[in-house]
């Protein structure tokens, strides 16, 4: 089942340039299969890179606890390392319009 899926998460590092450009490839490698995209958001401030990146899409993920878990199993050390914090919602896809009990 195919859930909308939108995962935040703010990366930063020491500044030394190409920041957005390794952010990028390393969601590649994460999401490698999934049916996401991702936009990026870029800023420097006193010698640090911040990387924003919004990832939206569906997934098969039904919680945000499926979603950590696939995160700790497939994320590589650098994901980890850059990582300063994140927000996730996963709405899971239901029958009708959930607002009256009987469709």
């Amino acid at each position: 089942m195919n859930n909308e899926t939108y995962l935040d998460f703010c990366f930063i590092r020491g500044a030394s340039g190409g920041f957005k450009a390794e952010i990028d490839q390393i969601l590649h490698f994460v999401f490698q299969g999934k049916r996401v995209n991702w936009y990026l958001e870029e800023k420097q401030m006193d010698g640090a890179e911040m990387v924003v990146a919004e990832v939206k899409g569906m997934s098969d993920w039904t919680s945000e606890e499926e979603t950590i878990q696939f995160l700790e199993e497939q994320a590589g050390e650098e994901f980890w390392k850059y990582l300063q914090g994140y927000k996730m919602f996963i709405y899971p896809v239901t029958r009708g319009c959930s607002s009256c009990g009987t469709h």
